[in-house]
């Protein structure tokens, strides 16, 4: 299963890119021993339409372009699932033995996803009920993902 993040934004230089880059290398290198494909980061651009309906409309349609038919959509969204790391571990696992070919994390812009891009999802979740800059999203989300790689490992990194 390869593994996509569509982000709406771009991550300049420093080090929020610094520590993405790094989940995905140490994702990369866990995960292909797991049966996983890697992982690939997609950066969207932020629309610039006056109004926040346009702007959500045309971020959707960049991204709904992008998503592989059949992939298995996880929304992030701040409405969301609060799910822990093992939970989300047994979420990938299943779809990696389900043999979806590809799973897809969304992480929307400043005024978030469409509701039809939150329908298609299989799993809209949060990182807790507060809100959080979409560049730190993107670390955070990665971070997990590496993470649920190590918990299917049984490496030491998770300590529940």
């Amino acid at each position: 299963m390869r593994i996509m993040v569509m982000a709406v934004g771009r991550l300049k230089q420093g080090p929020e890119r610094e520590l993405a880059e790094r989940y995905a290398a140490r994702f990369d290198e866990a995960g292909r021993r797991l049966g996983f494909r890697g992982i690939e980061v997609r950066e969207i651009a932020e629309s610039r339409a006056r109004d926040a309906a346009t702007r959500i409309a045309e971020e959707a349609a960049a991204i709904a372009a992008m998503i592989p038919e059949k992939a298995a959509i996880v929304a992030l969204d701040e409405h969301g699932d609060s799910i822990d790391s093992s939970a989300f571990a047994r979420h990938l696992g299943r779809w990696r033995d389900e043999q979806v070919a590809n799973n897809v994390f969304v992480i929307g812009g400043a005024d978030g996803l469409s509701p039809e891009l939150q329908r298609k999802a299989r799993l809209r979740m949060a990182f807790g009920r507060a809100t959080w800059p979409h560049q730190l999203v993107r670390v955070l989300l990665l971070e997990q993902i590496y993470r649920a790689a190590t918990i299917l490992a049984g490496h030491p990194y998770h300590r529940a």
